[in-house]
């Protein structure tokens, strides 16, 4: 299945939901909150007619609110991860992609600036390439997720977005399917983001991104475009060390410019200094002997579309591949923290002061930040990858 994207607007949201006129409380009657829904559908000028298509059969799908109260996040390394996503199968599979789409891709690159690769790589990481687009009534999933009351602010517009499709011969809402959490299509979208970044690729009058690989490929270029991405310039680049870099420079949100990077010594891979006038940020997936790269501005388009660091690098080093790049240098990393010993680390790197989330084995963000600085104040290469020898220390 596709790892469901974080949903990350709800805190923006929220405003817009508590101030409508028409917003109905979460929860109560189901039949009571989708006549609410119908009314504010009717407001927006669909006919009521297509709303209660879209909602005729409407349930609370109890495996949904499973899913969304249980979300796991991986806790695989990047080399694990991004070892099992960019498989030699997959590369082939995209490869071959990019030859049968090649006027798609290459529209999708000169209307809105994004690389074929970056594309295709999304398409594989999500559905593998339309493959997997989950079995969840899409619907009924937008549905159990709007009346439940954890994000309401979320769901809710979604649900209208979908009704939206509906009245656009878009979407049927008694068969379609896609993932628990409402997204839709060979990569993945929320309705209200097919609604305003659609395109109807093989010229049929809809846009269908589930069926049609056009659709789906032009779509998240738009999309992908309105997230940031600059035409024309590098996301990410592959790089060898030297051995007396200052590792406290290191990790994502410490950009210089690239050309710094490579007067300390960081060398590309490919050789192409080109961008040294971007702002680059030195990442260390595991540590200093293990694969690393420069992030470059179109990064953080990745970081939009799923704020897992690990999935994040793993689809843009993805895409790299499938625009020639070799494979990674894996290194020889410091072997890594098991589950128990990372929540040990955590509770002790919480005991000393630093903000690390919640004590969940996970090394998320903030727990780099604090094994970063940790490790400056012992005196140890300050690359961001918790060890034993950290734990020990501390």
């Amino acid at each position: 299945m596709p790892i469901a994207r974080n949903l990350i607007l709800s805190a923006l949201l929220s405003t817009a939901f508590a101030s409508s006129a028409l917003a109905q409380s979460c929860g109560g009657d189901l039949g009571a909150f989708l006549e609410g829904v119908k009314a504010e559908a009717v407001a927006k000028g669909i006919p009521a007619e297509v709303a209660d298509r879209a909602l005729s059969g409407a349930r609370i799908d109890p495996k949904v609110l499973s899913r969304d109260r249980a979300q796991g996040v991986f806790k695989q390394t990047f080399l694990e991860f991004s070892q099992r996503t960019v498989s030699q199968a997959r590369l082939d599979i995209g490869r071959q992609k990019l030859k049968q789409y090649a006027d798609v891709f290459a529209r999708a690159e000169q209307e809105f600036g994004v690389p074929p690769g970056v594309i295709a790589a999304f398409w594989a990481m999500e559905t593998d390439f339309g493959a997997v687009q989950g079995d969840f009534s899409t619907r009924n999933a937008l549905v159990t997720l709007a009346h439940d009351c954890r994000r309401p602010e979320l769901f809710r517009p979604q649900l209208l977005a979908l009704i939206e499709m509906v009245q656009h011969g878009d979407l049927d809402p008694a068969t379609s399917t896609g993932a628990w959490a409402g997204e839709i299509g060979q990569v993945q979208m929320l309705p209200e983001d097919i609604i305003a970044y659609g395109v109807d690729g093989d010229g049929d009058g809809h846009v269908n991104v589930k069926q049609s690989s056009p659709d789906a490929i032009l779509t998240a270029a738009k999309f992908i475009q309105s997230l940031g991405f600059r035409a024309g310039e590098p996301w990410i680049q592959e790089v060898t060390l030297p051995a007396d870099l200052p590792w406290e420079k290191s990790g994502l949100g410490n950009e210089v410019p690239a050309s710094e990077w490579f007067a300390m010594g960081v060398t590309p891979r490919d050789g192409d200094t080109t961008s040294g006038a971007l702002p680059a940020a030195l990442v260390l997936p595991q540590g200093r002997n293990g694969p690393a790269f420069l992030t470059y501005p179109n990064f953080n388009i990745y970081l939009e579309w799923n704020q897992s660091f690990i999935y994040t690098t793993s689809a843009a080093y993805f895409a790299t591949r499938l625009m020639g790049a070799p494979a990674y240098q894996k290194g020889n990393p410091d072997t890594g923290l098991d589950d128990a010993a990372m929540r040990a680390l955590q509770t002790k790197l919480q005991s000393v002061g630093h903000d690390v989330g919640k004590v969940d084995g996970i090394l998320g963000s903030g727990t780099r930040r604090a094994v970063q600085k940790e490790q400056a104040r012992l005196g140890l290469p300050a690359d961001g990858w918790p060890t034993q020898e950290l734990l020990q220390a501390l």
